[in-house]
Formats: C-alpha cells, structure tokens, sequence
C-alpha cells in the first residue's frame, strides 16, 4: 500500500515538475519554468529546513539540547541527500529488491529483525539488506501495515517475524528499530518478549532504536493518524505502555539519539532510563537508519550472540562505502 503511494506522489511530482517547465519553455519563459520546476522537486528541502527549525526553537534554553549552526547544516544537508533516496526510490520502487533471508545454514547464527518507522516500509533498510544477504545473516525486515493504523496492530507481524527466526537459528534474534519501528517493538515486548517456559528468558538477544520517540514527539502534535495521535507527548497511548511493561526491556535496550533529530525532540524523548543511550551528533532522523556507528553496534552484537563463532565478516569492517540501493 505504502509503496504504490509513495510511487504515485513520486511520480505525480516529477509529472508536473515536467509538465511545468514544458508548458513554460513552450511560452518562451525558461526562467519561471526552472523555478516552478526545482520548487516541486527540491520543496521538501524548505520543509525540511521548518522541522529543523522548530527543534531549534523547541529547544531554547535547553543547553544540551542545542546543535551548532554547523552541526544542524550537516545534519539538514544529510537528510535533504537521504529524503528521496528512501521516499523516492527505496521504498516506492525497491522495496522487494532484497527479501527476508533465512538461509539453509541458518541454525546457531544469530538473526536480525529490521523493524522500520512511521510512513516507511522495508525498503528504508536495502543498503543493509544488501550486505547481509551476501554475508548469510539470517534476517527478517517486516512491513508494518495497516500505515496509518494502530500501533498494536503491528504486534503479530514483529511475533511472526521473531517466531520464524528463532525457528530458523535456535537463538533468540537481535531486534534493531527506526522511529516508532521501537514503539512497536515495546508494544510487542509487553505481550510476547520472554519465553512461556518456566525460563522465563528473553526472546530478543538485544534492542537497538534509532530515533524511536520512547517518550512521544512534540512534532506529533500537527499529525492525525491513529499512530501519529499515539506518538503524541505524554499520550494515553503512551502512559498504558509504560504502566505494563518492566525494566526488562529497557535494561537489554541501546538507544540511539540525536540533538540534530528533526522529527523526534526534544531530544531527551528518545532515551529510555535503564538502557544504553547514545547520542550522535549532527544526524538528522532519517539519515540515522544508514549511519555506520549504529550498524557497527549492531553487528557486534550479532557477534558476541554467537554468529559466526564471534567471526562476523562485517564486525570490524569500514561502513562508510556501503551500497545505497
């Protein structure tokens, strides 16, 4: 669903971006005709620039919370750069480009579960998909439907995903979420994260969240979805997550946040007491799901679980020159 509309609007723009400067060259008027045309296509740069904006004033008076002018360059330049790769490419047009992995020699290799955010699909993921396809890790990257839905609709899909990998490898997978992708994870975590043995012992072998809003987003105020309402600061929505789940979460959990996240803030919501937080600094919310220090973390991870003997080929490797399918 999500990706037949992302190709619509995609294609819709560059329709009438065309359309545009065709009818303007036509009148002998190529001035009005390249601006009209780069407002359609590069317009979402400005939107972009008013959510930077706002975090910014969102954050006065919050030293800690307060980028330099360099630091929000850098991460505005960033997510103009990731924006249409993911929104205009990855997800509408590439989404299937990788499927799920569950090779024949999965058992006793750790799993990963790529679980994404809001107004997204698998897709966001395909550099990663990419690299962890061709170096056999078992992984399973969920669409989260319906869109525009409840959070706790998305519950089975993350149970079935975690079910078919722990049946796959015989080990509990690593869990790594964008966004409200983390929300969701939580959401799952209270009805299904530990064993109904007497163990009791954890499904996920560990957490990671980029970017998820733990604590709501200030942003979320002028969405109206059903998920959008949710992710609202101090929501109803949100108070009965915290009242059910346990530290349990939380304590096998690293959270990754930034004072440069545009759609997340202010910046403290998206930490959780009791886990692992890690700020970086000058990535915007999007950009984030590419960033190598997360990816570095999560692949020590797969290591230490057990993949490979602890061998993982990605492990240590430079992250800086992945393929951006």
């Amino acid at each position: 669903m999500l990706a037949r509309l992302q190709q619509f609007l995609t294609l819709g723009a560059l329709t009438l971006a065309c359309g545009w400067l065709s009818w303007c060259w036509h009148l002998h008027r190529p001035g009005p005709g390249l601006l009209g045309a780069a407002a359609l296509v590069l317009g979402y740069a400005t939107l972009l620039g008013i959510e930077f904006a706002l975090m910014r004033l969102q954050g006065r008076g919050r030293p800690a919370q307060c980028a330099s002018l360099m630091q929000l360059l850098r991460a505005w330049w960033g997510e103009v750069c990731e924006a249409p790769r993911v929104f205009c490419w990855r997800q509408p047009f590439r989404s299937a480009r990788w499927p799920d992995h569950l090779p024949v020699d999965a058992a006793a290799k750790c799993g990963l579960v790529l679980i994404h955010g809001y107004v997204c699909n698998r897709g966001l993921w395909n550099a990663w998909l990419q690299r962890l396809t061709q170096q056999g890790t078992p992984f399973i990257a969920v669409n989260l439907e319906p869109v525009f839905g409840s959070i706790d609709d998305y519950v089975p899909v993350i149970e079935s995903a975690v079910s078919r990998l722990q049946a796959a490898t015989g080990r509990p997978p690593v869990a790594v979420a964008h966004s409200m992708g983390g929300l969701a994870l939580r959401r799952w975590w209270v009805e299904h994260g530990r064993s109904p043995s007497p163990s009791g012992a954890s499904r996920i072998a560990h957490a990671v969240t980029l970017g998820t809003p733990h604590h709501g987003t200030w942003l979320a105020r002028f969405a109206f979805s059903l998920n959008a309402r949710q992710m609202r600061l101090g929501s109803s929505w949100l108070r009965a997550l915290q009242q059910r789940e346990s530290p349990d979460f939380a304590a096998q959990c690293t959270c990754y946040y930034s004072h440069c996240d545009n759609i997340v803030f202010p910046t403290e919501t998206a930490t959780l007491p009791g886990a692992d937080n890690r700020h970086l600094a000058a990535v915007a919310h999007v950009h984030r799901a590419d960033h190598p220090e997360p990816w570095a973390h999560v692949l020590d991870l797969l290591a230490r679980s057990g993949d490979l003997d602890g061998k993982h080929p990605l492990a240590r490797q430079n992250y800086t020159g992945i393929d951006l399918a």
